[in-house]
């Protein structure tokens, strides 16, 4: 039988037990938070003031908080594209509603859209930024799409998701530190929620690999060594502004989210020695010979990485983003 065939049969053996990873991982939408809770309320007769006070506390924050705010907000954005590839991987059935799989890509997809939602609205009445070249960025990145290496291949995507959930909730974790240190208590509380959002679904996508780990140990072993092997691609990275090629923004925002420590490169070690030992790689059983290699490269990655991630040097100097003047941040 074909690995793909596996992978489907792996995939509808997991399917009975989706809709209670649901309820374990998911808020329920009458109990979750909403973007609203962090705006001024357009209703109140306090909204203008409201809104001055968001202006005035915003003129505190840097230049490079101001990229990356609008980087993290982009990247959220552009949920269509990982709604779609997700949809297609092997063994969602995007055309059957009551898919247990398919179900939680939309569950999951409806509270990630609440992440751009808030920070898109914030980063509007904040005054900071340019909206519009944030808007065309966003747009083309959605279009542009990207390509994450993965194919539908449901073991590498759930790598992916494990991989790229906790990252994100590293950079909204540090942005958060950053405002509260600047005194601006709201966006610190709206960035800090939106990154307990991410640990949960990273705590998911880790549970979909144990689980797969305990059926098919080999194969997982060996998605998860392809993926790390060829290196987890960000989802911006065709990131972009207005006039200029395909990815030509993702190494410049980059720079800046390692300059100001919101997510280095000695993150990305960290966050795959997490998944080294959350998925207890060194004691999985009933490995191939070719998993077993897998699993010894895996395990030797980090110590190497990390001598790599020691000699990185990031530019001192901050890009020109078309999407904050330097001239608007004091």
């Amino acid at each position: 039988m074909s690995s793909k065939n596996v992978r489907l049969e792996v995939m509808q053996f997991l399917e009975k037990d989706v809709e209670s990873l649901i309820e374990k991982y998911l808020i329920p939408i009458e109990k979750i938070w909403q973007p609203t809770d962090f705006l001024p309320n357009s209703e109140s007769d306090h909204f203008f003031e409201d809104v001055r006070e968001i202006r005035e506390l915003s003129k505190e924050l840097p230049y490079d908080f101001w990229v990356v705010l609008v980087g993290d907000m982009i990247t959220e954005e552009a949920l269509p594209t990982y709604e779609s590839w997700l949809m297609d991987v092997e063994g969602v059935k995007q055309q059957d509603r009551e898919n247990p799989w398919a179900k939680w890509v939309r569950h999951w997809t409806g509270e990630e859209n609440r992440h751009g939602d808030v920070l898109n609205k914030y980063l509007y009445l904040s005054g900071r930024v340019n909206m519009r070249e944030i808007e065309k960025t966003t747009q083309y990145l959605i279009a542009d799409g990207f390509d994450i290496g993965t194919d539908r291949d449901p073991y590498k995507n759930f790598v992916y998701t494990s991989f790229q959930e906790l990252a994100t909730y590293v950079s909204h974790n540090r942005v958060a530190k950053l405002a509260k240190e600047k005194g601006n208590k709201q966006l610190a509380k709206m960035c800090k929620i939106i990154s307990g959002d991410e640990m949960r679904h990273h705590h998911a996508y880790s549970e979909f690999v144990e689980r797969i780990f305990k059926v098919d140990p080999s194969q997982m072993m060996m998605a998860f060594h392809y993926m790390m092997k060829q290196k987890i691609t960000m989802p911006a990275h065709f990131l972009r502004e207005s006039g200029d090629k395909i990815s030509t923004a993702f190494e410049e925002f980059s720079n800046t989210a390692q300059r100001i420590g919101v997510y280095t490169s000695k993150d990305y070690v960290d966050i795959l020695q997490k998944l080294i030992v959350r998925w207890e790689i060194d004691k999985i059983t009933n490995l191939t010979d070719e998993a077993e290699k897998a699993r010894d490269y895996l395990m030797k990655l980090p110590s190497r990485m990390l001598r790599l991630a020691d000699r990185v040097k990031i530019p001192e100097n901050s890009f020109e983003f078309k999407w904050v003047e330097p001239a608007v941040i004091k």
